[in-house]
């Protein structure tokens, strides 16, 4: 039974996706518009859905940072509206043409994007994606099916009918949307074998869900296992400029991939810097794991063994090490990063490019917040996901990564010989 709905549900995408994949870019940005100024308009009927979530969310023991994903506030939904608008000024990928070359019997060899054909998103508390994978979807021309978690289902649904008319209403099949409103695992797992219709699958929410998802799909899968983002302060580090993005990275939303969760220090520089940081830790509240020479710097802090480091608090919570240079650094973000997000402090223009060159994450800063790994913060306007896994996409994924590339020949009449 749950094969066959699941059949339903991605033939009827797929079809829809047809009719996305030829619709020019003005007739996808007119939609846009109009799923934007709908959300502002909906505040009521999506605010109070969410209360519901949020209640449930409660009762069941949701911990602070999943609960922060799902909460919605009218600034929330209005910026949810603001990134789809976003991305109506964006370029259009679709029918992009790069010349590869001419060959020398004259075909003209080109490279031209083109939509995935639908995309399956599978998240927990994050009633957002609904809002920010359909819009990215629709101007990519994917259909996209959005399977949220039971934590999230009644402000999806919410999201998912307020934007639905501005789809009938340009004559586009509501399925290019599909919000899925049955949580059972089961129609999860059938979901994730639909080969013939599913293109890419890309989850969203803790550890867990992705390793699961990863293990049960035969359809490809867009990883992001965790954040465990560093910042290290170098030696030549401005330390005002250090110290506030330390806090803006660690304190500004703790539940987020994005923020950070392990502090390096050059050694050199520890003693002028960590007190400081000691200070304003106490007086926000950060609990502190350290090594045994940074430790006596923080009370209460919890002394780390050389395996600890590397976990997602996802809360006030951080671990810090003193390192004695910058290889130091590098070799303890390569051993318990998590290829997401990596910044450098430093005024040393040599170091902080010797740093973007070596460390091996998606997102490489020198000088700025972890907060801005962000697909609005880097310009992509809603980011579908992030991607840690390299293949196809690598870091936040925004429009160009929801198309591929096919080749294009055109030629005047030439035989192989």
């Amino acid at each position: 039974m749950m094969m066959a709905k699941a059949k339903e549900y991605a033939a009827a995408c797929a079809k829809a996706a047809k009719v996305l994949a030829r619709l020019t870019t003005a007739q996808k940005n007119a939609v846009l518009s109009d799923m934007a100024n709908a959300l502002r308009q909906s505040h009521g009927p999506i605010l109070k859905a969410n209360e519901t979530d949020m209640a449930n969310g409660r009762d069941k023991g949701l911990d602070n940072a999943m609960l922060d994903r799902l909460q919605l506030t009218p600034a929330r939904i209005d910026a949810m509206a603001d990134a789809i608008d976003f991305l109506v000024g964006l370029p259009d990928p679709v029918g992009e043409r790069r010349l590869v070359e001419t060959r020398p019997n004259g075909l003209k060899i080109e490279k031209m994007r083109i939509p995935l054909g639908v995309v399956c998103m599978i998240y927990e508390a994050r009633p957002n994606v609904t809002a920010d994978a359909g819009a990215l979807c629709l101007k990519s021309g994917n259909g996209v099916i959005l399977r949220g978690g039971r934590e999230a289902l009644q402000s999806s649904l919410a999201i998912a009918e307020a934007m639905r008319p501005a789809l009938i209403a340009h004559g586009i099949p509501g399925a290019a949307i599909t919000v899925i409103d049955d949580p059972d695992r089961e129609l999860l797992l059938a979901l994730l074998k639909q080969i013939d219709d599913i293109d890419l699958v890309i989850p969203r929410g803790g550890e867990g869900l992705i390793r699961f998802v990863t293990e049960q799909s035969r359809i490809p899968v867009i990883q992001h296992f965790k954040g465990v983002c560093h910042l290290y302060v170098d030696k030549e580090a401005d330390l005002d400029k250090a110290f506030n993005i330390l806090m803006n990275g660690k304190t500004q939303r703790t539940g987020v991939c994005n923020a950070l969760e392990g502090l390096l220090v050059h050694q050199d520089v520890a003693e002028t810097f960590l007190p400081k940081v000691a200070k304003a830790f106490g007086e926000k509240g950060v609990k502190v794991h350290a090594d045994s020479a940074t430790a006596g710097y923080f009370a209460g802090a919890e002394l780390m063994g050389e395996d600890d480091y590397g976990q997602e608090y996802l809360a006030l919570e951080i671990a810090i090490r003193q390192v004695p240079d910058f290889d130091g650094a590098v070799a303890h973000i390569e051993r318990f990063g998590s290829q997401h997000t990596e910044v450098i402090v430093t005024e040393n223009n040599d170091t902080a490019t010797a740093f973007q060159q070596q460390v091996d994450s998606a997102v490489v800063m020198a000088n700025a917040s972890s907060r801005f790994s962000d697909g609005g913060e880097l310009g992509l306007g809603a980011e579908i996901g992030i991607s840690t896994s390299k293949l196809h996409a690598y870091g936040p994924m925004g429009l160009e990564a929801l198309t591929t590339e096919k080749f294009v020949v055109t030629g005047a009449g030439q035989v192989r010989e």
